[in-house]
């Protein structure tokens, strides 16, 4: 069985036009499956408008609970606690669910065991078809835990979707930055495509996810973004990316044509089929398909 081509799109920072260029490139694939792994602030379906037919819970993490009726007020919770998760009403001690971290103390140090520790299942994970093909995606709850464990789930139904649908490929929007969910979002993919800016603080950025990515040894090619609002900070990200042996899939322009596409829930395919960033658009989906190695089999 042939094995889909995995892309994630990454970039060491937010703001850089990341899921804006996923999603347009989600409009030039064909026979693929989408996936939002920003699970901390999935907004991909804004753009692709997904139709949600499935949902489930997902869980991760842990809260304590206290049972008001075994509870003494004897304190030693709160006293114990390094989170200050633990607040008294009227006398009736309640954890705060957003400040408490599972760990568990409370539990062992209360001498009436009036404390417990519970699954939270705050997490959500969304099964949807878009107008470009199935998509798959999550969000995580008000300070829960465990976006990583989150992220490969959603991987592992893409990879699913794919395989059930015989699709090509899977495209999918990473978080921005280089922590757990990232890591989660690289694991065993087959490209990297890093977005970045022509800004000191993009190329600081970039150079940290390169970093990052090397480790796990996932090609990595470059998308610059607005790269003509600094012309010399571009000549400079290309002069040492070309030092590094890391290529440049393309250089997309800065246009309020985009400002006007987000507005109106549209790609830039959509809005402007034949304009200046969607032929460079164009150009880069091109490149991405042809440096598409043999199908593995599994």
């Amino acid at each position: 069985m042939e094995k889909p081509f995995e892309i994630v799109m990454l970039s060491g920072k937010g703001g850089t036009g990341k899921t804006s260029i996923t999603a347009s490139l989600a409009a030039l694939a064909e026979n693929a499956v989408f996936a939002d792994c920003d699970v901390d602030a999935a907004d991909l379906h804004l753009l692709l408008s997904p139709v949600i037919y499935q949902h489930e819970k997902f869980t991760s993490g842990a809260k304590a609970e206290i049972n008001s009726e075994k509870c003494t007020a004897c304190r030693l919770c709160k006293e114990l606690c390094r989170f200050n998760a633990i607040e008294v009403k009227d006398n009736i001690y309640q954890i705060d669910e957003y400040a408490c971290e599972g760990c568990g103390l409370c539990v062992e140090a209360c001498p009436v065991k009036a404390i417990s520790i519970n699954r939270y299942e705050n997490n959500q994970l969304f099964f949807s078809n878009c107008r470009f093909g199935p998509m798959i995606y999550g969000k995580l709850g008000i300070a829960e835990e465990n976006s990583g464990r989150l992220v490969s789930k959603i991987r592992q139904y893409a990879k699913e979707t794919a395989l059930k649908n015989k699709a090509r490929y899977i495209l999918i929007d990473g978080p921005p930055g280089i922590g757990c969910p990232v890591i989660s979002s690289v694991t065993g993919t087959d490209l990297v495509v890093a977005i970045t800016e022509p800004t000191l603080s993009g190329w600081h950025d970039l150079q940290r996810l390169i970093e990052m990515i090397g480790r796990f040894r996932t090609p990595v090619q470059v998308i610059i973004n607005k790269y003509d609002l600094n012309e010399d900070m571009t000549s400079t990200i290309e002069t040492r990316l070309k030092s590094e042996g890391i290529p440049i899939l393309g250089k997309i322009p800065y246009d309020d044509a985009m400002v006007y596409a987000l507005l109106d829930s549209k790609t830039m395919i959509e809005a402007e089929p034949q304009g200046t960033i969607t032929n460079e658009l164009k150009k880069i989906w091109n490149t991405i398909t042809s440096i598409i190695y043999e199908p593995k089999s599994i």
